[in-house]
């Protein structure tokens, strides 16, 4: 099996079920990718790890407070 390297999620990535800012990537075994928000992921989880998709996670991303917003709290 060949492991690819997954480039980056933008935030014109979208999510193929509501159209929300796309944080996961399932690529199928056939080789097409679903992007998916975060809440559409775990709804589909399962499902995409039944059928062996190698699922690219970057909804850490959402925890993370942006640099301009930490200065403002102050």
């Amino acid at each position: 099996m060949t492991t690819l390297t997954a480039s980056p999620l933008t935030a014109t990535d979208r999510c193929d079920r509501c159209g929300a800012q796309a944080y996961i990537r399932a690529t199928l075994v056939s080789g097409s990718d679903l992007l998916f928000c975060a809440h559409h992921a775990r709804e589909y989880e399962a499902g995409l790890r039944a059928i062996d998709a190698d699922i690219y996670d970057e909804a850490e991303r959402l925890s993370v407070t942006p640099q301009t917003a930490a200065l403002d709290e102050r």
